[in-house]
């Protein structure tokens, strides 16, 4: 009835950076860091775990001779984001059913 919930989402930073890298083509570390309130080393850690599942693209490069990390969503991570949504629609939409 229900279906599982992706892991690798259902984690409250790494929902954050998914729903964040939605509404961009890309972000900047440093804005997904103030948009999201993590702390670096944090927001590194799930970043690289996003980044293991194939959900986020990472690139690195220098601006002005100061390191560049930019995120961008894969056709994967899109995907996976729209199928979480979704099972979240269904539990909602059992719920009122149910009612």
């Amino acid at each position: 009835m229900f279906k599982a919930l992706d892991p690798v989402l259902h984690s409250q930073l790494r929902l954050a950076i998914v729903s964040l890298l939605m509404s961009v083509e890309e972000a900047e570390f440093t804005y997904i860091k103030e948009k999201t309130g993590a702390t670096a080393g944090n927001l590194s850690v799930q970043i690289t775990k996003l980044k293991a599942a194939g959900y986020v693209a990472v690139e690195k490069s220098f601006r002005e001779n100061f390191p560049l990390t930019t995120c961008a969503l894969t056709k994967e991570g899109k995907q996976a984001f729209e199928t979480y949504v979704k099972a979240l629609e269904d539990y909602i939409q059992v719920n009122k059913e149910g009612k």
